[in-house]
């Protein structure tokens, strides 16, 4: 029975599976449309928000070190994915990736881990779109129904209306073809980085070198009692921590992660990349460090504009605007953020509908959700299904304390890529690879040492919830996915007969 659970798939397999008439997905991007990709969902609610909750929560004026540290750690594990997807350039980022390294249970665990990321990194984020749209339309002097614009209405009944239409129509742009979603983000990208690009240039003229002292506060900077707790961080983790100092930078690291979150999403397009030896690396690579580098002027600046300790933890960039005197840029910063979170929410369901459909196409979950569109050539049986599941979601349910998951769920598929790159090294040094992590072992062992210490970093709580879901996981893998399994049935199929020879 072991042997069948850590059954790997070839390389060579997953290759030819996507050249199935009925299951290939359409080759239609490039290396800047994977780059766009990328920027457009790892720049997002993080930050816009995060930047000011960990200033004042935890790092002050060193949470750019912060977003440097986090930006680090993701680099080690974007060298990996680098590697991995273009040597298995296959729809599923890393499930396909541990189908081909440590075998089929490991990869359902970590595609099953992707969804459960996927889908409440999705809902979050339309949450938060829902927020900001809701504030302009306020300043506007429009106001949605109390029933319509939140979970909770006049009644105690609510629904949010706009977080469930923005993932719907976002599903329809999924189905409708990747080079069209490609456009639409390219222009939604432009705006975005327009915008913080504003921040950066605006906001150097309004720097006071008095707001950098001290750079790394040893204490919490606040009257005891007083709470820092920003709603959209409970939203977003379920927690806020304070310590201060030192090692408040990386506790600060473990929060701003999830601004990073998203650049592992592009390697879930690979099957849809023109030339993916060439272009998944520089897509990857190139995306995290673009946004690592804004991230990090973005936090000087701000940090510099005004002191840490009256930095707003929901809106830190355009209430500093306001708090200097310029009202019109927090209104640009605002409108900015509105529009490119749709980005992060389009990139985010594509990735779990590339997942859905490679665990599909394995028979791990129904082999119905694997055929494409005859026209689109696009997964759209997963993406509808998982649009409305999405959208239902983010318009009940209170995500304060599964949102939480998000983090913990990235960090864990990093560590098995990480531990991939090794054993496919050793396993099939024979397989041609365009892109090569360096210093292997060094750069996989460190990677996974990162994202652990980051995991460490989160509460106790999310470690149980995370273990609930992993267990609903084994039991759906044991009650159907082995014995669906197409790896397993063709396995079967060579098994010697009585008379010597194999099963036809």
């Amino acid at each position: 029975m072991s042997s069948t659970l850590f059954r790997t798939k070839k390389v060579e397999q997953s290759i030819l599976d996507t050249e199935e008439p009925e299951h290939a997905l359409k080759k239609s991007l490039s290396a800047l449309d994977l780059t766009v990709f990328g920027v457009g969902v790892i720049i997002g609610t993080g930050i816009f928000v995060l930047t000011g909750t960990v200033a004042k929560n935890n790092a002050g004026p060193a949470v750019a070190l912060a977003f440097a540290a986090a930006g680090v750690a993701c680099a080690l594990a974007a060298l990996c994915y680098a590697e991995f997807a273009s040597t298995v350039p296959v729809a599923g980022s890393a499930y396909t990736f541990s189908y081909a390294s440590l075998g089929e249970l490991p990869a359902w665990i970590i595609g099953w881990d992707l969804v459960l990321e996927f889908a409440l990194g999705t809902a979050v984020v339309a949450v938060g779109w829902s927020g900001y749209i809701q504030s302009l339309m306020d300043n506007a002097g429009w106001q949605m129904p109390a029933a319509l614009g939140s979970r909770e209405g006049a009644d105690g009944f609510g629904f949010d209306i706009l977080a469930a239409v923005l993932v719907l129509v976002l599903t329809v742009i999924l189905v409708l073809g990747m080079k069209l979603s490609a456009r639409i983000t390219s222009l939604v990208v432009a705006i975005k980085v327009t915008v913080v690009l504003v921040v950066i240039i605006a906001g150097a003229f309004l720097i006071k070198g008095e707001n950098y002292d001290p750079f790394i506060p040893k204490e919490k900077p606040v009257e005891a009692g007083a709470s820092l707790d920003s709603p959209l961080i409970q939203l977003m983790f379920g927690w806020a921590p304070s310590n201060f100092g030192v090692m408040g930078i990386f506790t600060a690291a473990s929060v701003v992660f999830f601004a990073f979150i998203g650049f592992d999403v592009v390697a879930t397009a690979a099957e849809e990349t023109r030339n993916p030896q060439r272009d998944m690396p520089r897509g990857i690579l190139g995306s995290l460090l673009i946004c690592t580098t804004l991230y990090v002027l973005v936090s000087i600046v701000v940090t510099g504009m005004q002191n840490y300790t009256r930095l707003s933890v929901d809106a830190p960039l355009a209430d500093a605007f306001k708090a200097t005197g310029h009202p019109w840029y927090a209104g640009f910063i605002s409108f900015g953020a509105a529009v490119g979170l749709t980005t992060v929410c389009m990139i985010l369901l594509l990735g779990q509908t590339r997942v859905f459909f490679a665990m599909s196409r394995d028979g791990l979950l129904p082999r119905f959700f694997s055929r494409v569109h005859p026209r689109f050539k696009t997964p759209h049986r997963p993406t509808i299904l998982l649009g409305v599941i999405i959208a239902i979601l983010a318009g009940f349910t209170p995500l304060t304390e599964l949102a939480a998951l998000v983090n913990i769920g990235t960090l864990f598929a990093f560590v098995v890529v990480a531990i991939g790159v090794i054993i496919l090294r050793r396993t099939r040094p024979d397989l041609p690879r365009a892109f090569r992590t360096p210093w292997v072992p060094v750069i996989p062992i460190l990677s996974v040492c990162a994202s652990l210490w980051l995991m460490i970093n989160l509460p106790a709580e999310t470690w149980v919830r995370f273990g609930i879901w992993m267990a609903a996981g084994f039991l759906v893998y044991f009650l159907y996915g082995r014995t669906h399994s197409r790896l397993r049935a063709g396995a079967a199929e060579e098994q010697p007969t009585a008379g010597g020879g194999t099963t036809p």
